[in-house]
Parts: structure tokens; sequence; C-alpha cells
């Protein structure tokens, strides 16, 4: 008998970026100067004082298995953050600590859908979010949250579209691939609607203007998914934790054991001393990041790519490119092979991104600089 991989499977779809990613590489190994626009990783280094934290771990034996919901320790780092920021009182038994927020989301949503059970979550979005929900046998509900609603998910439309079938509604601020944020009335409004938030966290603490609202300061029964790849210039190290209702957190450690038995001990470790003593240096960063933005809202509006609503927060730039072509992907494939700059499609993120680009500013001023002055002179002999 033949078997076929499953409809759910099926209906996941590429991770445009990545391949974007991989055509970038080729041609660098090819020799050709490529400057990386396209993928939403930290350029610098990661703080020194988490590596050291890292290599003392190793030293000192942490290279065994730990607790399946991580150790103690780290449990409590997170929540001393959580509680200082968002004014909270969370409980260290709430938090759940993971490889990175990728495993989190996919033993999330196993423990939230049930088949057929519906998530609503912004068009355009992050891209591998419904791809998590379809793995749960669950479906994606989008939502319309393009240039007419501000890039931002609008109550009222997300009340419509609320079923019998509705389990929880996603949000994401700041947002990838947008770079924008809900206001506090708004998160207010949306945890207020029955369904429970969950709310992807990645980008707090990079933001530019007022602070961030964390969907616990709004419901004791929000989700919250975090990690330390983007604040804290941690992609590689994957560490990533959950906070949740404490009823969810006995399944989530049965998942975590079958899974993946525990997250890696000398991460861990590192993971404290980032909470601990890397903040100050995440914050250096944070304030480099202002200042690329303002480079590279500068440099798009000069070349024809308008951004219709200014990223207050992660480190993205979403161009309207629907002058120049309806296909973002031939777009976006067609800058790199003429200009060596590799970006995002808007494609990626949804129908409502089709005809955008994302341009990451994960790169240094000068180098923003020259792609942009590339990209405009191939946009405007095309």
């Amino acid at each position: 008998m033949e078997f076929s991989v499953p409809e759910r499977i099926r209906d996941i779809k590429p991770f445009l970026v990545m391949d974007i990613l991989e055509r970038a590489r080729q041609l660098e190994a090819e020799g050709r100067d490529i400057i990386h626009l396209e993928v939403g990783e930290p350029d610098f280094e990661t703080p020194g004082v988490i590596v050291q934290a890292a290599q003392k771990a190793l030293s000192d034996g942490h290279t065994h298995y730990t607790t399946a919901l991580g150790i103690p320790e780290l449990r409590e780092a997170i929540v001393d953050r959580y509680n200082h920021l968002y004014n909270l009182a969370i409980d260290p038994a709430r938090v759940v600590v993971t490889s990175g927020t990728s495993p989190a989301m996919l033993m999330l949503f196993s423990v939230l859908i049930e088949a057929g059970e519906e998530i609503i979550l912004s068009d355009p979005h992050y891209a591998c979010h419904p791809s998590f929900i379809l793995s749960a046998m669950g479906s994606p509900v989008l939502v319309p949250a393009g240039a007419e609603e501000g890039f931002v998910l609008q109550v009222n439309a997300v009340q419509e579209r609320i079923t019998p079938r509705t389990r929880c509604i996603l949000i994401n601020s700041p947002s990838n691939p947008m770079g924008v944020r809900l206001a506090k009335e708004e998160i207010e409004a949306l945890a207020g609607l029955g369904p429970p938030l969950v709310s992807d966290e990645i980008y707090h603490g990079l933001s530019y203007g007022e602070r961030d609202y964390s969907a616990l300061e709004f419901s004791d029964e929000a989700f919250i998914i975090n990690g330390f790849s983007k604040y804290f210039a941690m992609t590689g190290w994957r560490l990533g934790y959950l906070i949740v209702p404490e009823r969810f957190v006995r399944s989530l450690e049965i998942l975590q054991q079958n899974y993946f038995v525990s997250p890696n001990s000398f991460v861990q470790q590192a993971g404290i001393a980032a909470l601990r003593e890397a903040v100050p240096a995440a914050e250096k960063m944070r304030d480099i990041y202002a200042n690329r933005r303002i480079t590279m809202m500068q440099g798009l509006k000069s070349i024809g790519l308008p951004v219709h609503r200014e990223p207050d927060g992660a480190f993205y730039a979403f161009a309207d490119a629907h002058q120049f072509s309806p296909n973002s992907l031939v777009l976006a494939r067609e800058i790199l092979e003429a200009t060596g700059v590799a970006v995002a499609p808007g494609a990626d993120f949804g129908p409502g991104g089709e005809g955008y680009l994302r341009f990451s500013y994960c790169n240094s001023v000068e180098n923003i600089e020259t792609a942009l002055e590339r990209v405009g002179r191939y946009l405007a002999g095309r």
C-alpha cells in the first residue's frame, strides 16, 4: 500500500525567506557580494557575559538532562523579568522552558487544539504561525490586517470571526513582518472578546517609544510565547519559553518529555546570565537598531518603496512594491540576482502580504545604504 503525506502537512507552505537565503548563500559561494536584509536574525555577536556563562557551564559539567520544564533558576529568572517589566506576580510554576520558540509553539498548539478547531490570527502574519496550527490539526482563520487596518488586528473584525470552534486569538506585537505594535487598548479589547489570547512576544524589548504591553497584563488566562533569540542576539542557542495557566503545565511537561526530553542544560545556564547580566548589552543593540530604522525608512522612501505605517518595534520595514510587481517572490528573486541584495517576499506572510517586500535592518547602516542604492537603481531601470 502506498501512503501519502497527510493533507494538513501538504497544506503547510514553504518558508520562502529561507529559499531566498539559500540562493543568497549559493551566490556568495560563487564570489558575489551579497547584502542580507532578508532574515530576521540579529547581526550582533551574543553578549560576552552570556558566552562566558555557557563556557563555564560546560566546564562545570552542565552537559546532562535537566527536568523537562527547565531548571528552576531559569524559570525564576524569567518570571522575575516579566514581573518587573509588567508589574505582574507570575509564579515560576507557570513557566515551561523550551529549545526555542518553534518547539514551544508546536507543543502549545498541540495542547490547545482539538481537530478542526480554529485559531484567529492576522493577515499578514509571521510565516510559520499557520504551520504550527495546521500541524496540530487546527484551522487558521485569517483576519485582514493590511494597510487599511494599520497592519494590526481590528477588534470588530476579530469579533465577527469568532465561532463555537474558535479556540484562541493569536497576536504578535511587535509584529513580524510589519514591525508594528498593538496599542494597550487594543490588546485589552482583544483579551475581552472571550477566547484566550496566545501572545507571541518574541520581539518585546525591541521597541522604540512607549513600552511593550504583555497580554498577561489584561488576562491571567493568556498564553505567552517568548525567547532569547531576538533581544539577546541568541538565535543559534535555541532557547525559548512559555508562560501558561498552571493547569496546562503538566500536559506541556509530558509533551516535552516525549518530544525533546529537556532543553539544553548549559544553554539554560546562559539564559540565566542573559536575564541577570546582559540587559545593558541588549539595550545598546536596541539603540543601534533604532538608528538603523531611520536610515531604512529614509532610504525606502527615496527609492519609491513606501512604508504605509512606520515600524515602532522589531527590526523590519514592510514596503509596498505593488507598483513594481504583483508577485513579490518573483520580484525578490530578481532583486537578489540583479543587485546582490536579499529581501523577503511579502507572500511569505499570508495573502495580505503579497505585493510587499520585507526589509530587515539587522545590518550596518553602511550596508543598508549600499543595499538600498543598488535596489533603487535596479527598480528605476526596470
